[in-house]
């Protein structure tokens, strides 16, 4: 059926809904939905494009067909930099992978990262001054890329997060660029844009294959994650390893995917926080009330609050805010026949923000996900609610990031109070993974006196806040 046919606006001038997908999607992709329903297309050049927004059909896409389709024009794009990792590879290579790297995210292994991400957040959460200004973005990203590389490679690149962050955020602005039709050629011109991107990857090459070749000539089993796939052999396969280049696909796309998602996670629950005294206080006080000593994994249980606020957040500005996917043949929903190739869309922040499965939708009200909070209601559908995709492409690391986001929210918090500075825009940047335009200025505040939170600790066991502020800078 051609895109004609079914539900959707139509093209007044070329390229129309390209620049509207590239500029602004999160006002672009919400209106369609609004206006003509849970199925909507639009064309881009010859290319059909379907926007699905009922829960029903995220979970028919996603997991009961999900071998009808294969990943969408993002992540195909994302090959430039990720090769053929686990976001990218499709099929029986995608399937290989996953069970190489499967055991480093077992559940027992997750606890062992527990102590390592509690540490990491009192360390750089020692280096804050009160009333001194900082960017939040840049701060929980070079945290959780720490994290990534001490727990998943046994590399300290603490020292060296800035640069790489750097080198990962020049790399992920490219992809807007590039997932519209013939926005690969972009690459292969002699743009800044484009000198910039390979700069930024020969970067992030250099690190990587430096991690392979020491740990290579070390010979060593260090139990991490880089260990496990040197050592690895397809046992329900073809009995081979990975090369080098597997190595380097597989080390990036967990670097990348490792810090990013879970760093705008703790971005926007800072906001969201500063923006809801209320939940900020009820926060603090679950914290407070297991005392002075360090956090680690025996104490998650007793932080569900903090957990309730992660959930919440990624509800309202979800890490991964739109999930797409190519059909393989002619695919039937919602009465229409969808011809192959068709690419589907699912947004998160569509789905997440819905008042049909959220009551009082753009609030941000962490109470909803205790017990007996709305989240828990039955009648609920449950992909109103997918921050870590769903299916045999739901994201390897999802338990990872939910123990790291809450011992990183429970052991800032401890020390810290973060206050937004006035005036300074709050604009969501939807790339790759939903960012901060202009970053977060944020002044933090002491809670307590931080000599009771030395080095030497031992490491031991509602309000109307969803709608960003649209102010553009002076």
């Amino acid at each position: 059926m051609p895109v004609a046919s079914l539900p959707g606006p139509r093209r007044r001038y070329p390229g129309e809904f390209a620049l509207a997908v590239v500029r602004r999607p999160l006002e672009f992709l919400p209106a369609l939905a609004r206006d003509y329903g849970d199925v909507a297309a639009f064309g881009i050049a010859s290319q059909p494009i379907v926007l699905l927004s009922h829960p029903d059909q995220v979970r028919d896409v996603l997991v009961t067909h999900g071998r009808r389709f294969h990943k969408g024009r993002g992540l195909e794009r994302a090959k430039i930099l990720l090769g053929q990792g686990l976001l990218t590879s499709e099929d029986e290579l995608h399937l290989r992978q996953r069970r190489l790297a499967q055991p480093a995210f077992h559940r027992a292994r997750i606890a062992a990262y527990g102590e390592t991400m509690a540490a990491y957040a009192r360390r750089r959460a020692s280096g804050w001054t009160e009333g001194a200004e900082l960017d939040v973005s840049t701060e929980m990203a070079a945290y959780t890329l720490a994290v990534v590389g001490k727990t998943l490679f046994d590399a300290d690149i603490e020292a060296e997060a800035h640069e790489i962050g750097q080198a990962l955020s020049t790399a992920i602005r490219t992809f807007n660029l590039t997932v519209v039709p013939w926005g690969e050629l972009l690459l292969h011109l002699p743009l800044p844009m484009t000198r910039r991107f390979k700069r930024a990857r020969e970067r992030l090459d250099a690190t990587i294959y430096d991690m392979i070749d020491r740990r290579r000539a070390a010979g060593d089993d260090r139990g991490d994650l880089l260990s496990m796939l040197l050592l690895a052999h397809d046992t329900e396969g073809d009995g081979t390893g990975m090369s080098d280049v597997q190595l380097r696909d597989e080390a990036m796309t967990l670097l990348l995917a490792g810090h990013e998602t879970t760093a705008n996670a703790l971005t926007w629950a800072w906001y969201l926080l500063s923006q809801s005294p209320e939940v900020e206080a009820r926060l603090h006080a679950e914290v407070d009330a297991l005392g002075d000593g360090a956090l680690g994994v025996a104490d998650l249980a007793r932080l569900p609050f903090t957990r309730a606020v992660l959930a919440e957040t990624m509800r309202l500005y979800p890490p991964a805010w739109i999930v797409g996917r190519r059909a393989l043949d002619t695919y039937e929903v919602g009465g229409y026949r969808l011809p192959p190739r068709s690419v589907v869309l699912m947004s998160q922040w569509i789905v997440h923000r819905d008042p049909r499965w959220w009551p009082d939708a753009e609030s941000f009200k962490p109470e909803r996900w205790l017990p007996g909070g709305s989240a828990s209601d039955p009648a609920r559908p449950r992909f109103s609610y997918f921050p870590f995709g769903a299916g045999t492409r739901v994201c390897i690391g999802e338990q990872f990031a939910w123990m790291e986001g809450i011992l990183a929210l429970a052991t800032f918090a401890q020390r810290w109070r973060l206050r937004l500075v006035p005036g300074h825009p709050v604009v969501p940047q939807p790339i790759v993974t939903l960012r901060t335009r202009y970053g977060m200025r944020m002044i933090p505040e002491r809670r307590v006196d931080r000599s009771r939170f030395t080095s030497s600790t031992p490491m031991s066991r509602s309000a109307e806040a969803g709608r960003p502020d649209r102010r553009t800078p002076p």
